[in-house]
């Protein structure tokens, strides 16, 4: 069942246009997806098998308009047969994290993510300092001999 769906026409790596059924999450299902897929996708810290999985729960809320009604993309093969390319499948993402969450509305899309990317950055970086300052060799004083 889609709650509150809207239509979304997404422009593929060929340039053709597609329309695609956004929907609101459910509230258990949102939260989960929403507090697991910006940090399952970020590089290096992320994991992608999680990733993965958080997209299939996403894609769940997408359909495409058939004769016999919505077809939710609920499965790997659904989302392969009806995405043609990878860059749509992340714009159809990104289109429905900023329609399910309001933090991701009206351009704040971007500066959310660079905000995590800051963050991270600066913990990577203090991490890699603390490891630096391990693992250097010590200077020995010079012997009196």
């Amino acid at each position: 069942m889609l709650i509150q769906p809207k239509e979304a026409q997404i422009v593929t790596q060929s340039g053709e246009k597609k329309t695609y059924i956004l929907s609101k999450f459910p509230a258990i299902e949102g939260r989960e997806i929403v507090m697991q897929y910006p940090v399952s996708a970020m590089p290096r810290i992320g994991d992608y098998g999680v990733n993965q999985e958080v997209m299939l729960k996403l894609m769940a809320f997408v359909a495409v308009d058939m004769p016999q009604g919505h077809l939710a993309l609920n499965s790997k093969t659904l989302v392969n047969n009806h995405i043609p390319d990878w860059e749509t499948l992340a714009k159809l993402e990104a289109a429905m994290m900023e329609y399910n969450c309001s933090f991701f509305q009206n351009g704040k899309t971007s500066s959310f993510l660079e905000g995590i990317e800051a963050k991270a950055r600066a913990l990577i970086t203090s991490m890699l300092m603390d490891l630096s300052a391990q693992s250097s060799v010590q200077a020995k004083p010079q012997s009196t001999n």
